[in-house]
């Protein structure tokens, strides 16, 4: 399966905190053990309590869009044989207030509406820096 924006499209730098993100073949956010407030992205402490106990939560991989924006003009020259594309803000079902940024594969970027169901699918792709496999998360409407 080709990339959805390319082979040659940047790859993000994988961390601790966004490892299983980018690799897992699933959608995990973290969790705060103290408070149970849900966060992504995952960071050092908790954005509500301070609090430093925190895990990550296996959701669904199904969400609602809560806000589309379509990009008509290429931010970067990469960019310039897929514009228009949508970049939507997906809502995480199993983790309110938690929210993921994607793309949605399989509409047209003036058929995405804000309340569709989405669910993740997850685009195979290889870091050429670390060899690592990857599962880039990405979203098609339901």
């Amino acid at each position: 399966m080709a990339r959805h924006f390319g082979d040659d499209w940047l790859i993000p730098a994988l961390d601790p905190f966004n490892e299983s993100w980018f690799t897992a073949g699933k959608i995990t956010v973290q969790s705060c053990d103290d408070c149970g407030v849900f966060q992504h992205p995952p960071e050092d402490v908790c954005g509500s309590c301070q609090g430093t106990a925190l895990s990550f939560v296996e959701c669904s991989g199904e969400g609602t869009v809560e806000s589309v924006a379509v990009v008509h003009h290429p931010v970067h020259p990469g960019l310039s044989d897929h514009c228009p594309y949508a970049i939507v803000v997906v809502s995480l079902d199993g983790a309110p207030g938690a929210n993921a940024i994607g793309n949605i594969l399989n509409r047209d970027p003036g058929d995405i509406s804000i309340g569709q169901r989405v669910r993740a699918v997850f685009e195979p792709a290889k870091d050429a820096k670390t060899g690592a496999d990857l599962l880039i998360p990405q979203w098609e409407v339901v």
